[in-house]
């Protein structure tokens, strides 16, 4: 998660059920989309611990059931807004920091952000930190969202130096332009070994170094492109409030209808082209709506980019007491992200033990959980309803923490 606040000209938030924040920079429709993306994305976390037999990706698979399909696609929104929100929050504090001071904060946190998920992270995902057997008893290390924010970072703490409009461009260009790679990059997998380095940056792979074993699950590239323009679109949310609301709109309504007829022709802007299936017209949307997340490709940033433009510009039509608590998930996104992988992966061992098997079958990544394990589709929801609710008051209070004191150290949480 983008471990920066969002600090701007803008109101202070006032809904009921959010932490009330001293800083007057903070602008709540921001928050509140955060808070959003983050609730939405245990989701995805709480079925790939949880659902019975399970497919990593089940929109990948245009005979999927609707509500599984539902389920994972709504996930999608979840990293794109996060790292372009990353890239607006550093845009932001460039007005008011000299590049070489936001240059060295952008490299700490990039490089702080990168340690969490080598060691914290993935040590969350399978609790086995001495190796897990399926990869040879080496420590899988996953290289994830967090990587790639982190990483991105580091690329922006350089690139930022620039200017506003020069990272618009570049990464409005990387968007746009890194799928004619396609045809000529390595078509990797994600836990083969044979690959070199360098094809990490467009390509799912993994990489042995002595006891680690990375796996590349996202593709760094096209989120360096994101978070640049991300930098670059800061402008737009120094606006006053009509002003950035209607802009919202405008270009979140234009990003969509870019999507639907860039996909609709098929002839660039997604490996994975769609068409009409035998089953139906719910198989055939399903199918046009799979786009390619890893990496992911231009169709997929604009059917998620463009309607999560439009949420944010009515984001203040959300009754209050939804968007104070969805704020105050949202000003805390890092510290929400490390412990809901932790309570996950700690109620799935002890669903586990309950169905019969042994604790030590639930010391691995979820992809090799036991045959037979798991719960329905309602019951992921019951868990993710579970997880929502106890992470809550830890949340308010970090939330409550950060906004009181300014020690140094509150940046990285």
């Amino acid at each position: 998660m983008a471990v920066i606040s969002a600090p701007f000209a803008g109101r202070p938030d006032t809904d009921a059920g959010a932490v009330s924040d001293r800083r007057s920079y903070r602008l709540a429709s921001l928050d509140l989309l955060r808070g959003l993306v983050i609730v939405i994305m245990a989701i995805d976390h709480v079925r790939d611990f949880f659902l019975a037999g399970a497919l990593q990706d089940p929109t990948t698979d245009p005979n999927v059931t609707l509500a599984l399909f539902i389920t994972r696609w709504i996930t999608h929104f979840c990293a794109p807004v996060f790292v372009l929100l990353a890239g607006v929050s550093a845009g932001l504090m460039a007005a008011r920091r000299a590049p070489n001071d936001l240059a060295r904060f952008l490299f700490t946190r990039g490089v702080w952000l990168i340690a969490i998920e080598c060691f914290v992270i993935s040590t969350s995902a399978t609790f086995a930190p001495a190796g897990i057997p399926q990869v040879g008893g080496r420590f899988l290390v996953t290289m994830q969202v967090i990587w790639a924010i982190g990483a991105s970072m580091i690329v922006l703490a350089g690139a930022q130096k620039l200017g506003r409009r020069a990272c618009l461009v570049i990464g409005a260009l990387i968007i746009v332009g890194h799928n004619l790679l396609d045809p000529i990059w390595p078509q990797t997998g994600l836990l083969e070994l044979k690959w070199p380095l360098w094809a990490a940056l467009h390509s799912q792979m993994s990489a042995v170094v002595g006891p680690f074993m990375f796996t590349f699950v996202y593709p760094l590239l096209p989120w360096v492109g994101v978070m640049l323009f991300g930098f670059g679109v800061a402008a737009l949310f120094e606006r006053k409030e009509t002003s950035r609301k209607e802009s919202l709109l405008k270009w979140g309504l234009a990003l969509t209808a870019a999507f639907v007829v860039l996909r609709a022709v098929g002839a660039y802007g997604d490996p994975n082209p769609w068409q009409w299936q035998a089953r139906g017209v719910t198989a055939t949307v399903i199918d046009f709506l799979n786009t390619t997340k890893y990496p992911p490709s231009l169709d997929f940033v604009l059917m998620t980019l463009g309607p999560a433009a439009i949420l944010c510009a009515f984001a203040d039509r959300i009754p209050s007491a939804i968007g104070g608590i969805l704020t105050t998930f949202g000003r805390v996104p890092f510290a929400f992200y490390v412990a809901h992988f932790i309570l996950i992966h700690a109620l799935s061992v002890l669903l586990g033990v309950s169905q019969g098997f042994r604790a030590s079958q639930f010391m691995t990544l979820f992809l090799f959980y036991p045959s037979g394990y798991g719960v329905s589709l309602l019951g992921v929801y019951v868990v993710w309803a579970v997880v929502i609710v106890t992470l809550y008051p830890y949340c308010r209070w970090v939330a409550g923490v950060k906004a009181r004191r300014r020690d140094w150290w509150l940046s990285y949480l």
